[in-house]
């Protein structure tokens, strides 16, 4: 049976997040010019039925909102695999990919050759789903590529990557993209504390929300309409971090570097001068180890 968003929700294990990130992911591919993240997978992953329905009308993701999340969703990506090129190029050689949801990295990796192992990380009900969108739709999994479950309810990130073969005596590049909002302030840190940890040249990029008051009118309108979004699919946002505060916390943890983009020099670096009205809302930082 094709995965499409109606059984996902009737099962109840895959995040509905997932599933929309996923399709405009592909709507990205369908309707945006020039290709801010080129993405050859994302409309196979999505399976036959979901793929042809995208096809015949994919301006179906493309009002106001929808194409505000869509800059947001190309854009991070964008900024993570940026920061894969270097690190790559520095000498990592492990990638982290936390939450991966239906996440395409590891399908499309263009640094095979150099040895990049990819280790996806989510709940093991949504790694299931995964895996069979992916057989569904004929995608081969990678030798390169790790499924690493975890259940965080019962054990933590170090211990389910070291058991999925993970290297902590190496450098790795993680991507941790729309998560943090919806973790507690601590959950956030520890996972930032767990990567500072690891050897230099290690490095994590991830997005966070700031606080309403530092939030321009437009982006206020913005963010209030997709939490409330987010909530009312049970996935409510609960943290937010203060720019300067959070570049503190992580230099206290150990990081010797960090850049923090904000949305005006992500639209200046990534959709500047466009006709398709993409526009990043988003902040995103880049930590160094």
């Amino acid at each position: 049976m094709a995965v499409t968003s109606e059984n996902i929700i009737q099962t109840g294990k895959p995040s509905r997040t997932a599933w929309l990130m996923a399709n405009l992911r592909a709507v990205h591919q369908l309707l945006d010019q020039p290709l801010v993240l080129d993405d050859p997978v994302a409309l196979r992953i999505l399976g036959t039925e979901a793929a042809a329905l995208l096809r015949d009308d994919p301006y179906v993701y493309n009002d106001p909102f929808a194409r505000g999340l869509r800059a947001i969703l190309i854009v991070r990506s964008r900024v993570a695999e940026d920061e894969l090129l270097r690190s790559v190029a520095a000498g990592a050689r492990q990638y982290v990919v936390l939450g991966a949801g239906l996440d395409t990295f590891a399908y499309r990796n263009p640094h095979r050759a150099a040895g990049l192992r990819v280790f996806e990380v989510d709940h093991p009900s949504t790694q299931q789903w995964k895996r069979r969108c992916l057989r569904d739709a004929g995608i081969a999994l990678p030798r390169e590529l790790v499924f690493a479950p975890i259940d965080f309810e019962r054990g933590t990130l170090a211990q389910g990557l070291a058991e999925a073969g993970f290297r902590s005596d190496v450098p790795a590049c993680f991507s941790w993209l729309g998560v943090t909002m919806y973790l507690s302030e601590e959950a956030v840190l520890e996972t930032l504390r767990f990567v500072a940890t690891l050897p230099q040249g290690s490095s994590i990029s991830f997005d966070y929300h700031v606080p309403e008051s530092m939030r321009s009118p437009v982006q206020r309108i913005f963010t209030e309409v997709l939490g409330q979004r987010a909530a009312a699919a049970g996935e409510p946002w609960i943290c937010e971090f203060d720019p300067a505060l959070l570049r503190q916390r992580l230099l206290q943890l150990g990081f010797s570097a960090i850049e923090d983009f904000s949305p005006e020099a992500l639209n200046r670096r990534y959709l500047d001068r466009r006709k398709d009205g993409l526009h990043m809302g988003g902040r995103i930082m880049c930590a160094r180890v």
